[in-house]
Formats: structure tokens, C-alpha cells, sequence
């Protein structure tokens, strides 16, 4: 006779009050669904029509393709570093992004953990070798900033090894911008009930299921933990050379289109359409430390 799968289920502290949380029940528990659209403060009440998403995106696309014949002709160098929790909407935004540029000179970069030999290296060094050559646009679905998140949280990098990034990073990228290479930095913010309303259906989407990793569920009780490193994250690394852009990402079609916009608002490329483009949301993006709860 088969063994009973072990029960996943766990008791979350949501705010001060006990919550049983099953990612394997189908049915997702209602205190989730009524709070997960307005959760971490989201200052909207419904998702974006996807009518109007879909013909703000097609324009805004039209601009990124105008930005690689640009940088095509001018050598210009793009990055664009996506960070966020898990299930915050980093490859959705990825995606809506590069969907119909050259893939010739437009790439993601998303590594694995590190080898043996990489983490004898210096820790930047594998990202290094990913970056943009002349006239290339390359998006980090996560980067070096794992190391300002995800390794203290889960005890993968030692304190010591923390705190030199922290102080080594706006060194680091103060290297990059000197260069002449365009940094992006976006942070995605959702609540936490969208998250757990997202992991739930990563859970029984059979199309999705794959997203959701045993560290996923490892982090559940983690929250807390991960919120003090992002803050931290963002007041020690947020610097005029290379600022953070955060962006709430509980509706995904406004998050995207809002990102989207800040990219082209800041590129001063041939044929700018600025009426295309439209105007950024100040609900939804705003600058460093301070803007998200």
C-alpha cells in the first residue's frame, strides 16, 4: 500500500494572526482571495483592462525596437537588472519586454547556482562575463544581488560574506556606469498574500508548476526575513549612479507597462515617440528605500 504523501501545510503569521496555509489543497483559502489584490498597500482596486494593457504594450514595444536600431548604430550598451520575491512577476516583465526584439543583440541572462570553480572566484566575476558588448540590451532575471537576499535568508553566503557585498556593490557599479553602460535596477514589490495567491496557482497549474521550487515553500515563514534584507538592499545599494526602481507588481499588466515606460523615458534614443510612450504611474514606481511597506 502507497504511503500518504507528508501534509505540506503550515501556520503563517500574517500580521499578528494565525493563518494555515496548504499549497497542495486546490481550493485556495478565502482569506487569501479577498486580500491578495490589495495587499502591501496596492493602491489599485482592479487589474488594468487588458484592452487598454494590450494597446499601451504594442506601442511601447514599437519604442523598444526604435531603442535596438539605436543602440545598433551607436554602440550603446543596455542592462537591465530584475529583482523581487519569488512569484513578483520578474519573467512575465522580462518577457514583455524583449518579446519582439532581435534576439541577435538582445538576451537574458538567469544562472544556476555557482559551480565549484565560480565560488572559488570573486563573486562578481560570473556576472561580469554576462555583461553587454557593444549595441547588446541583456535583462538579469536575478543577479548579484542573490547575495543580498536569498544567501543571508536561507544561510548560503556567511554574514562576513554579506556584509563585504553590501559595501563592496555601489563600488561595483560605479565601474559599470563609468563604463558608459546603462544600469537598470527594478525591484518588484507584492504583498504577501499575492504571493501566496500566486505560489497556489504555480501549484495546480500544470503549465506553471514547474516555477514553484522546494525553495519556495522552504521560504514561506521567511517573510519577515526577506523584508529586512530588502530594506536593508535597498538603503545601502541605492545610489545616484545606479538607483533602484521599484515597482508594485500586484497587478502584472500595470507593473509591466510602467517598467517598460521608465526604460524609454530614460533613453535618449532616435525616432522617441514620447506620446507613444505615455506617462509613468507614480503609484506604482517610485525611487529607493521608502516607497514600499
Amino acid at each position: 500500500m502507497a504511503e500518504k504523501a507528508e501534509s505540506r501545510a503550515v501556520e503563517l503569521d500574517i500580521r499578528g494572526k494565525k493563518r494555515m496555509y496548504d499549497i497542495d489543497d486546490p481550493k485556495l483559502p478565502d482569506w487569501i482571495e479577498e486580500k491578495a489584490f490589495g495587499s502591501g498597500d496596492y493602491p489599485c482596486d482592479k487589474k488594468l483592462d487588458s484592452k487598454e494593457y494590450e494597446k499601451t504594450l504594442k506601442l511601447l514595444q514599437i519604442e523598444l525596437v526604435k531603442v535596438q536600431f539605436w543602440q545598433q548604430k551607436t554602440g550603446t550598451r543596455i542592462m537591465s537588472v530584475f529583482e523581487g520575491r519569488d512569484a513578483a512577476g520578474k519573467g512575465g516583465a522580462i518577457h514583455a519586454t524583449m518579446a519582439y526584439m532581435n534576439p541577435r543583440s538582445a538576451r537574458t541572462v538567469a544562472l544556476t547556482k555557482p559551480t565549484e570553480t565560480e565560488r572559488g572566484q570573486w563573486y562578481f566575476q560570473r556576472y561580469v562575463s554576462t555583461f553587454p558588448t557593444a549595441g547588446e540590451f541583456v535583462l538579469f532575471d536575478r543577479s548579484w544581488y542573490n547575495r543580498a537576499g536569498v544567501e543571508p535568508v536561507m544561510g548560503f553566503c556567511k554574514p562576513e560574506e554579506y556584509e563585504k557585498f553590501l559595501k563592496e556593490t555601489p563600488r561595483f557599479e560605479k565601474m559599470i556606469t563609468s563604463e558608459g553602460i546603462h544600469l537598470f535596477k527594478f525591484w518588484l514589490n507584492i504583498g504577501r498574500e499575492m504571493q501566496l495567491k500566486r505560489f497556489h496557482d504555480r501549484r495546480h497549474d500544470p503549465l506553471k508548476i514547474w516555477k514553484l521550487s522546494p525553495m519556495d515553500i522552504a521560504a514561506l515563514n521567511k517573510w519577515d526575513d526577506y523584508t529586512q534584507k530588502r530594506d536593508r538592499m535597498l538603503k545601502e545599494t541605492h545610489t545616484d549612479h545606479a538607483p533602484w526602481t521599484v515597482i508594485r507588481a500586484n497587478d502584472k499588466r500595470r507593473a509591466r507597462i510602467n517598467l517598460i515606460r521608465h526604460i524609454l523615458k530614460t533613453l535618449d534614443y532616435e525616432g522617441k515617440d514620447t506620446q507613444a510612450i505615455g506617462e509613468i504611474d507614480d503609484k506604482i514606481v517610485g525611487a529607493g528605500p521608502g516607497f514600499v511597506k
